[in-house]
């Protein structure tokens, strides 16, 4: 399977998704969130390669088939 944009878009939400926890975790214990900001960079770098490939980009709309489609790539 190659880096297709639909799969540097997912894999960018979901390590964006990721940063979430770790950035409420550095605040509540009163600490830099150095990793969870070089996550959320990581992420906003591979969506941005991925709209940047796509002809046209992503809409909200579309983010729900576009996992779909990763998904089921993987699963077949």
């Amino acid at each position: 399977m190659t880096l297709d944009a639909d799969l540097i878009f997912v894999i960018g939400v979901i390590v964006g998704l990721l940063a979430i926890p770790a950035l409420l975790s550095a605040f509540s214990e009163s600490r830099a969130p150095r990793a969870a900001a070089i996550m959320v960079m990581i992420a906003a770098g591979l969506i941005t390669v991925a709209v940047l490939q796509k002809p046209g980009g992503y809409t909200v709309e579309q983010t729900p088939d576009v996992f779909m489609g990763v998904i089921a790539r993987m699963v077949n």
